[in-house]
């Protein structure tokens, strides 16, 4: 607990370098302090659970922060107080709690024996500390909180981060420096960050973790670092948190020397069981298991000349009894298929459809490339209805900037989540996949790759944090707009004073289109610098694998520019519902923000803007650099209003989104205007450099490539 003397200091006074995140509980003005106390003035609770702890904890710390003092115990319902009760601690609760299931919450403003009191009613504890939280938020965010009607349960039953780390301490794809898990201490050291971590995770939502990266390594299933894992386990658990490893193929190969890894040789399969066996004796509510397997590399059950069913039902018959499930990944791509690359998995998938056991989900990325600044949602999506299908987005921004671009991914998850696949007809949305209401599944889940490290700042900067943050709030509920959420954690990060929620927002919803205009404009891909994704390649073209080159999906000629999947082409869009793929046979009707991924169009094109292909290119580039300026022009106003040490690093970090911003438009630009020859539209400024200085660059050294 803080002291009472740090806690009455303002948030200006306070240095912050952003450990605290979204739960920072910074002191409020007299009369919300007030408010926040008139209806905290004591918490009730009925039990001694550490998840029950927890959401206690967390509750008087909240309300200390904010007002300077932290609310009594107390075992009976009083006037103004908080009280947290389940049907088992209350068997005549003023709400029904049938339909919360096991993790949503209630929070009524009632009245009980004539005295006015904040009931947060669950079926579980675990329900109860989601309802601390929400509650909390309301503090934070200066709702009202008298009159109060809120039920909330998850629409999704797993939502979990995918964490990329591997045992070297290294993050794939991360930012934000090493791993967290300190796996050379554990299991004997268990610092304080996996509380805060578990806090953190817990107060969005998110119920899952996976620990170690897909390209996993057989190590983690050895007996010592099982261990490890369980220690982590029992630090995450009284937050309703569940641990999961990703797993190699090859392990019992690589461990116990088995001569193949066969899904169909009942000694792999025994194999795996009593590896199972052995997890779950360790810990009795281990999740499962996720696995990349036969892409990019990785061994797996094709290997053997089985398919991806035959692979994931063996591990799913091993986890099965103790409750476990499967997630199996199908980001797949392969050198010995030549076609199209985006229509890999589909192809892989498809006639997969309803031979999965019960226990295994399918994990789909958002889209068929690669987490790219802005994708169409992912043709399998609508396409497996037998099968349940898990979102996987990126939050880690691999291809977004990495740590430095202010770019706010709550656009892109809406963006995907609200898209509508036709599968059962208009409203078909792939969160009605995913939440398993379309096709009627009770197994349902999203994942998020995690831009977590041990940098203070945990994301790698201040508004990273935001990309967590609305992760955890949009699976627990896809309904939310990310403009709604980007104002919840304005108003808890930076303050709920509307001087500095209205600007922060405004800056964070046009930023992810900004990327999209500077980086990959009109359904550009994959043109960044190849390995590192980091910084504008599009010329690389001499790598050894075709769909490893940016110009494999550009396609830029003297004539035209775009990647053609019309039935002229590939024909990638008969995946998709005829609905869908009816309106991307034509360019005239492809949405043209799409347009360059679904053809392959003259660089006179005529654009909806009466502008030439090539001339609305160039515009849509320097919309993108603009729009990081004016960025910089709106946070200049809040320094003031903001604290110095985070001020600084997003001014800091604003600079350097400005500067590569400025970049990727004249690199993109000087190369394509070497293929086409065209002149630059009236008024437009030319590259700084020739395209051999761009060219040129090389980062040899860039984070998070492994």
């Amino acid at each position: 607990m803080m002291s009472l003397a740090c806690l009455a200091l303002s948030p200006m006074a306070r240095a912050e370098d952003g450990y605290d995140l979204w739960l920072r509980y910074a002191r409020a003005d007299e009369s919300r302090a007030a408010a926040v106390s008139a209806h905290a003035s004591a918490i009730v609770a009925a039990g001694s659970s550490a998840t029950l702890k927890a959401a206690t904890d967390e509750l008087q710390r909240g309300v200390a922060g904010m007002t300077g003092r932290a609310p009594a115990l107390a075992t009976e319902p009083q006037a103004g107080a908080l009280w947290l009760a389940t049907p088992a601690t209350t068997p005549a609760l003023p709400v029904k709690t049938g339909a919360l299931g096991q993790e949503g919450y209630a929070i009524r403003s009632i009245q009980q024996g004539g005295k006015a009191m904040t009931l947060i009613a669950a079926n579980s504890d675990i329900g109860l500390l989601h309802g601390a939280y929400h509650w909390l938020r309301l503090a934070q965010t200066g709702a009202r909180l008298d009159a109060l009607d809120i039920v909330s349960a998850p629409k999704i039953g797993l939502r979990l981060l995918n964490h990329w780390d591997n045992l070297d301490g290294t993050v794939e794809r991360g930012y934000a420096g090493q791993s967290i898990w300190d796996w050379w201490r554990l299991p004997d050291y268990k610092g304080p960050r996996y509380t805060d971590y578990a806090r953190a995770n817990a107060s969005i939502g998110i119920n899952g973790t996976v620990l170690n990266n897909v390209n996993a390594k057989a190590d983690s299933l050895t007996a010592s670092y099982i261990a490890k894992a369980a220690a982590l386990a029992d630090m995450l658990r009284p937050y309703g948190i569940r641990v999961y490893l990703s797993v190699r193929w090859t392990a019992p190969m690589e461990l116990d020397g088995l001569k193949t890894a066969d899904p169909l040789d009942p000694q792999v399969a025994a194999w795996w069981k009593a590896k199972a066996d052995e997890i779950y004796r360790a810990i009795p509510d281990f999740g499962g298991f996720l696995v990349k397997a036969n892409s990019e590399g990785q061994p797996g059950p094709q290997d053997y000349k089985r398919t991806h069913a035959d692979g994931a039902n063996m591990l799913a018959g091993a986890v099965k009894p103790h409750g476990g499930i499967v997630m199996w990944r199908a980001f797949v791509y392969a050198h010995d298929n030549p076609d199209d690359r985006a229509k890999q998995a589909f192809t892989d998938f498809k006639p997969l459809d309803g031979q999965f056991a019960d226990n295994v989900i399918v994990q789909v990325k958002n889209g068929a490339i690669d987490f790219q600044p802005r994708e169409p949602f992912h043709p399998l999506f609508g396409a497996m209805p037998r099968t349940p299908l898990m979102m996987e987005f990126q939050i880690t921004k691999e291809y977004l900037g990495q740590s430095t671009h202010l770019t706010y991914l709550g656009p892109l998850f809406e963006e995907v989540l609200d898209a509508d696949t036709y599968a059962k007809g208009k409203g078909s949305t792939v969160a009605r996949v995913i939440d398993g209401s379309l096709d009627g599944h009770r197994l349902t889940g999203i994942a998020g790759v995690a831009n977590i490290g041990v940098d203070r700042d945990w994301s790698g900067s201040i508004f990273n944090q935001a990309d967590w943050y609305a992760f955890g709030r949009m699976a627990w509920d896809t309904s939310l707009s990310a403009e709604a959420v980007a104002r919840e954690w304005a108003a808890m990060t930076f303050s709920p004073d509307p001087r500095v929620v209205a600007p922060v927002v405004a800056m964070m919803m046009g930023s992810r289109e900004a990327a999209v205009d500077y980086m990959t404009p009109l359904g550009l891909a994959h043109v960044m610098g190849t390995g590192h994704h980091y910084g504008p390649a599009p010329w690389v073209s001499d790598l050894a694998r075709p769909e490893w080159n940016p110009v494999y999906y550009h396609k830029a000629d003297a004539a035209g520019i775009g990647f053609d999947r019309t039935k002229t082409g590939s024909d990638a869009i008969a995946q998709y519902a005829p609905q869908i793929a009816k309106i991307l046979g034509s360019p005239r009707t492809t949405p043209e923000r799409d347009l360059l991924w679904f053809h392959h169009v003259p660089w006179d094109y005529r654009l909806k803007s009466g502008e030439t292909l090539w001339d609305g290119m160039v515009r849509q580039y320097d919309r993108g650099v603009a729009y990081v300026a004016d960025m910089q022009r709106t946070w200049e106003g809040l320094r003031p209003l903001v604290d110095a040490e985070r001020f600084a690093q997003t001014e800091s970090f604003l600079a350097i989104q400005r500067r590569e911003a400025t970049w990727w438009r004249d690199a993109s630009i000087a190369y394509f205007q070497s293929t086409n020859r065209l002149p630059l539209p009236a008024g437009a400024a030319a590259p700084a450099h020739d395209l051999n200085w761009y060219k040129a660059q090389r980062f040899p050294y860039a984070p998070g490539h492994h």
